[in-house]
């Protein structure tokens, strides 16, 4: 690689798991850039250094993961209104000398569905299964296209009340006992929680008694089909797998660092589903 090669990471502990290499690695030889990007594992206690030194080791950026993204946003001088409304950091970026920090999770998921469901937005309340991390992403992407409705759904609902106390008007909390009521007039369920992923498999909620315009997504994408996904299609419910999420979050963070915005096709889709076929 030349001496001026621009290069970025992502980072989290553990972080061998991570598609974001294989992603930006076939975008940089798709465009023909001179850069790398590659995993960094980066334990906690070495975190804050190791942001310190991102400039001096040549860096021009990276993306943050589990457990970084809270610690990223209380480093960085200089967030966007998506990581101050979500409250982490999952991408960083220098301007003019100055390391900022943003949250493209919530573009990654309305951009998936934007490309799978067009016109998503109108349909009417949400149903947010989860309350951590992803899902305050995703109560925010919803804000953003004008989703006045939005009712959290938690086993611990403290944590939703958090959530509902924090994004203000039109967001409610509930505890799991109230799903099946909150599902009977809502036409987009999103499930943000770890049910159904491998190794956790479950139904995070029974889409029976969704009306049939709804649209049913889960941020899961091991498997890409969750035990969720496939009782919505059973029901002939419009369905969005995750996968979409990750490759659309990383477009905005590849662009800074490299100069060109890249583009999800059903090539790049193809080969990270064989990676994660390879890898179950």
């Amino acid at each position: 690689m030349a001496e001026g090669a621009k290069k970025a990471f992502v980072t989290g502990h553990p972080i061998a798991h991570s598609r974001s290499p294989k992603i930006h690695g076939h975008w940089l030889a798709t465009y023909g850039i001179d850069g790398s990007y590659r995993a960094i594992d980066v334990a906690p206690a070495d975190f804050a250094e190791f942001v310190r030194t991102l400039e001096a080791n040549g860096y021009r950026g990276g993306n943050v993961t589990i457990p970084h993204k809270e610690a990223a946003f209380a480093l960085v001088p200089r967030r966007d209104d998506a990581a101050e409304a979500i409250g982490a950091v999952n991408t960083l970026w220098f301007e003019d000398g100055t390391l900022c920090g943003g949250n493209t999770d919530g573009h990654g998921f309305a951009a998936n569905l934007d490309e799978h469901a067009p016109g998503w937005a109108a349909n009417g309340p949400a149903v947010v299964l989860g309350a951590g991390g992803a899902s305050r992403a995703v109560i925010h992407a919803l804000l953003e296209r004008g989703v006045s409705d939005i009712r959290i759904v938690n086993r611990t609902l403290a944590r939703a009340e958090e959530l509902s106390h924090r994004f203000g008007s039109g967001v409610s909390a509930h505890g799991m006992a109230a799903t099946g009521e909150l599902l009977a007039d809502a036409g987009l369920l999103v499930n943000t929680s770890a049910l159904g992923m491998h190794g956790n498999e479950g139904l995070s909620a029974d889409p029976v008694g969704l009306p049939a315009h709804a649209l049913v997504t889960d941020l899961i994408y091991v498997p890409l089909e969750t035990p969720l996904l496939a009782a919505a299609r059973a029901r002939n419910l419009k369905t969005v797998d995750g996968l979409g999420m990750l490759l659309h979050q990383a477009v905005p963070g590849f662009e800074r660092w490299f100069g060109v915005r890249p583009e999800v096709t059903a090539e790049l889709r193809r080969m990270i589903v064989a990676d994660l076929g390879a890898k179950k």
